[in-house]
């Protein structure tokens, strides 16, 4: 290795909802690339103690992510040389204005701040006051102004840049995060087998992300002998047919047993950007059922990989899932079309290293503008 091929980047990474496993899941795959040193800042999201009883800090997820992202910014610079910085999402970037001048920076996010906006509800998240919105576009459209290149999850996600914050096509890349393809691949190719059609379903709010719909829809198949197994946080009153597991790691053996064993994976979210488990279902070989919203229909393609659903409509999922029950052969096809699909597009491993070649780039162009200017 040439030390001057050396890459010193700090990733700034929140630590909220499916973010975690994408952070578990670059540390692993960045890992693999010797001509780069990362350095992780872990921006949390719970508060605790007094820090619980501060106002606004204790209420707004970007002041405290920003506050929390500059004082991991200002421990990282002290202990070591930055070449670059990473941020993932925008939420702890917003407020790191000057760290943006300072490196060359990336910013990358599954959603832009007003299309979060739409989904809103579903999060538990109400807009502010018309100042306020403002105040907050303006903001993010500085934050992705200053950086040097903005990644997105999906072209669901690029497309509201765009139109919605004026930032130019060529200045983005839509790199999604993906799966360990060979990590989540089934030990023996799916078959036909005996027994009943088990579906699948992983989601720790089990009101977001359909659940409780996807119960309503499974007491009417019922009678066809399936199986219902719920991976989440949430209680579930005991019912016939239905296997209910708590306390599942991300990336475990157990979890992904669970996809192995299954049939189907339903996910009928009402709201969700670009839901992970969805590649973790593809790399499986499992046919998903989900909701044609956001980023999901370019993961999930109708009729190709799997089914979508309109939001909240429980006769058109009871009718998607009875098609895949009764019909073994497309399920089988729509499985192997999944795999297929995850891994040309969505292997964190292969688009961690996309993403690795784009950073080196704007730090060689960093080096090289400092070596025309000196």
């Amino acid at each position: 290795m040439n030390g001057a091929t050396l890459y010193n980047i700090g990733f700034v990474l929140e630590q909220a909802l499916g973010h975690v496993t994408h952070a578990k899941n670059l540390q692993a795959n960045i890992s693999h690339d010797p001509d780069v040193r990362p350095h992780w800042a872990l921006i949390p999201f719970e508060t605790y103690g007094l820090a619980a009883r501060i106002p606004i800090y204790k209420s707004n997820w970007t002041v405290r992510a920003g506050l929390r992202a500059r004082r991991s910014l200002r421990q990282l610079v002290g202990k070591t040389t930055i070449d670059a910085l990473f941020f993932h999402t925008q939420v702890p970037a917003v407020l790191a204005a000057g760290w943006l001048r300072r490196y060359p920076s990336i910013v990358s996010l599954d959603a832009t701040p007003l299309q979060y906006d739409q989904l809103g509800p579903y999060y538990q998240h109400e807009s502010g006051p018309a100042w306020l919105e403002r105040l907050k576009w303006h903001l993010n459209r500085r934050c992705f102004n200053l950086a040097r290149h903005l990644v997105t999850w999906s072209q669901w996600a690029k497309e509201g840049l765009i139109e919605g914050y004026g930032v130019p096509p060529d200045k983005i890349t839509v790199i999604p995060p993906g799966v360990n393809v060979h990590e989540w691949q089934r030990p023996t190719p799916r078959s036909h087998h005996e027994g009943p059609v088990k579906i699948l379903f992983v989601g720790a709010n089990l009101e977001r992300k359909g659940g409780f719909l996807l119960l309503e829809a499974f007491r009417a198949l019922r009678p066809l002998g399936v199986e219902l197994h719920l991976v989440t946080k949430d209680n579930v009153p005991p019912e016939p047919g239905v296997f209910v597991y708590h306390g599942m790691q991300p990336n475990s053996a157990p979890l992904k047993a669970l996809y192995h064993q299954a049939d189907i994976f339903a996910l009928p979210t009402f709201g969700d950007c670009l839901p992970m488990v969805l590649s973790e279902a593809a790399a499986a070989g499992l046919p998903a059922v989900s909701t044609r919203i956001a980023a999901i229909p370019e993961i999930v393609r109708d009729g190709e990989t799997g089914l979508l659903t309109p939001v909240g409509d429980v006769q058109a999922l009871t009718e998607a899932l009875r098609r895949l029950i009764m019909r073994p052969e497309e399920r089988l096809h729509f499985g192997e079309q999944a795999s297929k699909h995850v891994s040309r597009a969505y292997d964190a491993r292969h688009n961690a290293g996309r993403l690795l070649e784009l950073i080196k780039g704007e730090v060689d162009l960093a080096r090289m503008q400092e070596r025309i200017a000196a």
